[in-house]
């Protein structure tokens, strides 16, 4: 009989880095036009007033301003106020 126990989990697989997703800036702090506020995979947060969307989901600020989370029919709400 041609059998072979278990030796164990294989040792070939790489471990990658992480992609550094999340938020960034949260609300209440001052940001400057083009600062990254979210990177995200998929539309988790969608970009409210002030806030554009790249590519790859990434919110940033439009323009300078106070970074405001919120909840609009369901859906969370990024938006840049302007500063006073």
């Amino acid at each position: 009989m041609a059998k072979k126990k278990a030796s164990g989990s294989t040792t070939q697989h790489s471990t990658r880095p992480g992609k550094r997703r999340g938020v960034k800036r949260f609300g209440g702090e001052k940001v400057k036009t083009g600062t990254i506020i979210v990177r995200q995979k998929g539309s988790k947060f969608h970009a409210g007033d002030g806030v554009g969307k790249g590519r790859d989901f990434t919110l940033f600020a439009l323009q300078p301003g106070i970074v405001k989370f919120l909840q609009k029919h369901g859906k969370k709400l990024v938006s840049v106020l302007p500063a006073k």
